[in-house]
């Protein structure tokens, strides 16, 4: 875990889900991995060949922009993929119950986290799979609302979804704190707009973090 900053005046934490609620290296290849395929079928190549073609775009974006990371949906977007046929690829695609289950270790924690603080997620999944994310992981009681890929039809980062969570919250940024698992789509953007930034390495990092949260009050 690193602590980037916790805003002094802290009301709500924005939750990235993926590899950040969970930690499952099958799911999170999957899906990916499950779009390139449906690319590479709608696209009349091998699924290798889109694999190869994905990892060249991504490696290559990186070393334009100084080791920024790129999302699948602003990849498949330059290679001509719209957000919105992306959105639907994943409503079809993704099945995370085939892949989790209930984490009462989460489950204790986010009940502790939501008696001061209030809760939300943004991902870059359209709300129908990150919905049945949460209800796999046993935890869509404390996420009222879900800013997803088909909110704003932007992928993160992108500032859309997170002025959409903090309009939603009815909060400035300086009272939010983000959460996730990759720095350049999580955390770099809500530093830069005034927000707290925590960056973790899979959910066993979440399960504690009331003690941080409030040992840096």
């Amino acid at each position: 875990m690193t602590v980037y900053k916790i805003p002094e005046n802290l009301k709500a934490i924005i939750f990235d889900i993926d590899s950040t609620l969970y930690t499952n290296s099958s799911y999170a290849f999957e899906q990916v991995d499950c779009q390139v395929r449906q690319y590479a079928k709608e696209s009349g190549i091998s699924a290798e060949e889109a694999r190869k073609k994905v990892a060249d775009y991504r490696k290559d974006f990186a070393l334009k922009n100084e080791g920024k990371k790129v999302s699948l949906g602003n990849t498949l977007l330059a290679f001509g993929i719209p957000i919105k046929k992306s959105v639907e690829w994943r409503k079809t695609l993704l099945e995370p119950a085939n892949f989790l289950e209930k984490d009462i270790k989460l489950y204790e924690e986010l009940k502790i986290l939501q008696k001061d603080l209030k809760l939300i997620c943004v991902t870059n999944n359209p709300v129908l799979p990150a919905r049945k994310t949460l209800d796999a992981l046993g935890v869509s009681e404390f996420f009222p609302e879900i800013v997803g890929l088909d909110t704003c039809y932007k992928s993160k980062p992108a500032l859309e979804p997170f002025i959409k969570a903090c309009q939603i919250l009815k909060l400035d940024a300086e009272n939010c704190l983000a959460i996730g698992d990759r720095y350049d789509m999580d955390i770099s953007l809500p530093l830069e707009m005034g927000m707290g930034g925590i960056l973790v390495k899979g959910v066993e990092e979440i399960y504690n973090l009331h003690s941080i949260i409030y040992a840096n009050a």
